[in-house]
């Protein structure tokens, strides 16, 4: 305190002045924080003190943290004349008087741990009384153990627990709740020796001037684990006695671990060692438990507790509870959902033995042939407005009139959160409960079989979120929360990503553990839901070979990545030989040939998807820069098969309609920008799409002309920020009932059922010429041709489709003249002339198939014998073999992609081989044949 020369003076002072009020900001501070110090100007009486110019001093001192060692500020000057560094700032605005400084300058010291101060006028005749104001916000330093670690010391040992602080503080500790030492003297300083009897979770809590700090740690006794063999009947996961209803078996896949105890429901979530799980004698990081006991069609729930205190959900949870996304799921999408353990964190796994197995209608599904999938890619978040699988139940008869035979499902395995595309997988062998309960989700499966539609699942194995059990199990987690970064001995995950694609923690696929999960997950959605196959997300990620910053290395075909494909796809034939594999690699044609020519002899081989959205968007606008569509032909992949499953739109995809309406072309009062011309155009798009033979898919309400922006907003702004965002329901805006947008759905399931109705669409012989300016200087003009001579009835399609903005005159090479119908609308008209145009206006198409009904069976015979073929195809040694049939003054030209004219000659016999010397660059090359009796064409690669 200062001390002041008068008694009587002091005491007059008191009482006139006494204790004032202030503030400082910030508050709590440390040293080094830059302070604002604020007097109320009421609080000082300037005509008393007889001060002018609002000449208010401080007058200031600070201690250090044991608030001892007083020194005066050095700036103070003397009592009788304040030094004018020390002036307060008058505030006339708010009436008020402050001083800013910084605690080690304003004393010329550190380690302050309170500062005092007074107010007085310049020669000291006037003053407040001593302030005091302490220093630094409390810190509190754990020094033995380490704060969040986990220190392991035998029964009946001690273990020194040691703290400091940077103000003098009292601290108390706790175990397990209960206090077991505290201080009453304030000390920088703390030490205590605590004797260890039990596992215990460890709390010192430091207070100083009302404020506190607590740092955490944990103490454990070890245990002897016992080694026996896992008995047969379990493996990792959740297992079932087929003989007694009251017992259940656990194991986790666990290396580096010491121990593992299982805690739960049964057992009033508390650490036991009667729950202290075995260790195999032959694969010793496995262990196991069986539980006994137990009531049959009650709900149990449970985690694992490792040694290393490691909390976590079983990675092999049909389904799990969330601590952080059960409270926001409904009643009516998941009724009676069980509620989340009082007292637990992050993900808990459920049990109940002697459950009813579900009844299904369909055992023997015929799953439809690869080559004639038409795949629904859905959505069911937006779907429709109720999200959940009863409401896509509801619309199956949607789905079925549309003509399509495969939907294909986002993931639907737990993810984080409850709104989401569902790629931030945790728990891949689980079902997400945000659309409802696991019996719903086989209802649907089961409603989808009984009506010819096979059920395919997108699922993201490239990754997992940082709530994945496999990631928390093995983590770097400096505070405790239960979420790091991986730790270099995961089994599961690479710490640096070996790929420029990563998401989330990056899969090592070349471990045994985890091509083990990605098999144990493969197996439950193909057994336990009869689900038909998989979409494999972004399978570039599966290469170890790369790194994370080199996008050309992951784009560039790899080895490995080639081996570890074929690998998963032995696995997933393993459990279902018929099985659908599609990835979603969109990589090189030679990586992507090894997997789709992968045991075609046994029926096999896996589809990738070709995306065409560009060229075929380029096209719905009215554009012919880079239009051509022609990789809608398997061959041009080098495929044996068709296994190129097509698309012009995905979810990953901007939306056709969107940019038809953003930035369609016109021409006079033609208009793609308009919603009308646009949606006439996407009849069109279905038409020169669905008719390609192989498996094609489209996005949910294509066939609605759905026009909202993959990046639209809540708000309805356009930001990528927004690409996983919730969109507009089409069903709640109506459009399914609006009679234009009602018209490309009515015109796509015409067509589709078309394709599904003539077997010549299974032909792999077809040719795709889209935009090819050798025919079509206007461009944008598409011709299809599609023939299996074969075949009885209609062996021969041709497609046409003017994407222009203007009126053209097609010219439609039909293979021979005679008698040809409109598929569309079933007329039939007289082809006189191969070569004589067909007017198609902006936006037309046609499909015609030949009309054999009307011809005698030798007409049909002469007039379907005129055929072209390309022996050994690719070609690679110069040389290219072309077989013709029935041929009358035949040539034959040759063109390249651009349309230039490469080669041309004459036929000299009507049936017959020609061995034409192809001596062009290595590419894909446009091969026509014209007779009198007819055009055919094949498309030609050079190697």
């Amino acid at each position: 305190m200062k001390k002041l020369y008068s008694f009587i003076y002091l005491f007059i002072t008191v009482l006139v002045f006494g204790q004032i009020n202030y503030t400082v900001t910030p508050n709590p501070f440390n040293e080094t924080d830059v302070i604002t110090l604020t007097v109320p100007g009421d609080q000082i009486d300037e005509t008393a003190w007889g001060v002018s110019n609002n000449a208010v001093y401080i007058w200031s001192w600070s201690l250090d943290t044991n608030y001892q060692n007083s020194q005066d500020c050095p700036t103070n000057g003397s009592w009788n004349n304040s030094n004018e560094l020390n002036k307060l700032t008058y505030n006339s605005g708010t009436d008020t008087y402050s001083i800013t400084f910084t605690p080690t300058t304003f004393y010329g010291r550190t380690g302050i741990g309170r500062l005092g101060f007074l107010l007085k006028d310049k020669t000291g005749a006037h003053q407040t009384s001593d302030t005091f104001v302490n220093v630094g916000v409390l810190s509190l330093s754990l020094t033995n153990p380490a704060a969040n670690s986990l220190t392991t010391v035998p029964a009946g040992n001690s273990i020194n627990v040691t703290a400091t602080t940077n103000v003098a503080a009292t601290f108390q500790l706790k175990a397990n709740g209960t206090v077991i030492n505290s201080t009453s003297v304030p000390s920088q300083s703390y030490n205590f020796s605590y004797t260890v009897t039990q596992d215990a979770n460890m709390e010192l809590i430091a207070t100083a001037n009302s404020n506190t700090k607590n740092a955490t740690f944990m103490l454990q006794i070890p245990r002897n684990v016992v080694s026996e063999a896992i008995p047969g009947w379990i493996r990792q996961g959740i297992n079932y006695s087929t003989t007694d209803p009251t017992k259940v078996g656990l194991a986790l896949y666990a290396p580096y671990k010491n121990f593992v105890h299982v805690i739960g429901s049964f057992n009033n979530w508390t650490v036991n060692d009667t729950y202290l799980m075995k260790r195999d004698t032959t694969n010793p990081d496995l262990y196991w438990i069986e539980l006994t006991g137990l009531t049959p069609q009650q709900l149990y729930t449970f985690q694992y507790r490792t040694n290393d205190m490691k909390i976590v959900a079983d990675p092999f949870s049909p389904q799990i509870l969330s601590s952080y996304d059960d409270q926001w799921i409904s009643s009516t999408t998941y009724p009676n959902l069980p509620p989340f353990p009082a007292g637990q964190n992050f993900e808990v796994s459920m049990f109940k033995t002697g459950q009813v197995p579900y009844n299904w209608q369909v055992t023997n599904f015929q799953r439809p042939a690869k080559a004639d999938l038409v795949v629904y890619e859905l959505l069911l978040r937006d779907f429709t407005q109720e999200k959940n699988w009863q409401s896509l139940i509801n619309k199956i008869s949607y789905l079925k009139n549309l003509n399509i035979n495969a939907i294909e499902l986002l993931p639907i395995m737990e993810f984080e959160g409850n709104l989401s595309w569902g790629y931030n997988t945790s728990f891949h062998y689980a079902l997400d409960k945000a659309y409802g309960t696991p019996e719903k989700f086989k209802e649907f499966v089961d409603l989808c079989h009984q009506n010819g539609i096979a059920v395919i699942l997108d699922i993201a194995f490239n990754h997992a979120t940082g709530r994945s059990p496999l990631a928390r199990l093995w983590n770097i987690d400096p505070d405790g929360d239960g979420y790091g970064d991986i730790a270099a001995n995961n089994p599961y995950f690479n710490q640096v990503p070996k790929h420029s694609y990563n998401v989330f923690n990056d899969f090592n696929h070349t471990s045994p553990a985890t091509q083990y999960y990605v098999e144990r997950s493969l197996q439950q959605w193909l057994t336990e839901y009869h689900i038909d196959g998989f979409r494999w997300d972004l399978t570039k990620g599966f290469t170890q070979s790369c790194s994370e910053n080199d996008e050309a290395c992951t784009n560039a075909y790899q080895q490995d990545r080639v081996d570890i494909m074929k690998n998963y796809a032995d696995k997933q034939w393993a459990i279902d030989p018929n099985s659908y594999m599609i990835f979603e690699h969109l990589g090189t044609d030679a990586e992507e040939q090894q997997w789709a020519n992968y045991r075609i002899a046994e029926g096999k081989g896996v589809m990738l998807w070709n995306k065409q959205t560009d060229p075929y968007n380029q096209n719905t606008m009215g554009y012919k820069e880079n239009s051509n569509y022609d990789r809608m032909n398997h061959t041009l992949h080098g495929f044996t098969n068709m296994s190129a499953v097509g698309y012009g739109e995905s979810h990953d995809e901007e939306r056709l309609m969107f940019k038809n309406l953003a930035y369609g072309a016109s021409n006079g009062a033609y208009n793609v920008t308009n919603l009308n011309t646009a949606l006439e155009r996407m009849k069109t798009f279905g038409a020169t799409f669905f008719t390609i033979p192989g498996p094609k898919m489209i996005w949910q309400f294509g066939e609605l002309g759905y026009e909202f922006s993959i990046n639209r907003c809540a708000d309805g702004t356009i930001n990528s920020g927004c690409r996983t965002d919730e969109k507009p329901v089409a069903f709640t805006l109506g459009y399914d009932t609006n009679p234009n947008r009602k018209s490309v759905y009515d015109t796509w399931a015409k067509i589709i059922n078309i394709r599904n109705t003539y077997p010549v669409f299974k032909s792999k012989t077809y040719s795709v010429e889209s935009n090819n300016l050798a025919n079509d200087p206007e461009g944008l003009i598409t011709r299809i041709y599609v023939y299996d001579n074969s075949i009885a009835g209609v062996k021969n399609i041709v497609v046409l489709g003017n994407y222009t903005t203007s009126a053209q005159n097609v010219v439609p090479y039909f293979p021979y003249t005679g008698q040809w119908q409109n598929l569309m609308d079933n007329s039939v008209s007289t082809v006189a002339s191969t070569t004589a145009p067909i007017t198609l206006q902006p936006g037309e198409f046609r499909i015609f198939g030949n009309y054999a009904g009307a011809l005698s069976t030798s007409d049909v015979n002469a007039a379907n014998k005129l055929s072209l073929q390309i022996a050994d195809n690719p070609v690679k040694n110069g040389w290219a073999k072309l077989i013709y049939h029935k041929v009358k003054n035949g040539e034959i030209s040759v063109f390249d992609m651009s349309g230039k004219k490469m080669d041309s000659f004459k036929l000299n016999n009507e049936s017959g081989t020609y061995e034409l010397k192809a001596n062009y660059p290595p590419g894909t090359y446009l091969v026509h044949l014209r007779s009198e009796t007819g055009m055919a064409s094949q498309k030609m690669i050079i190697k």
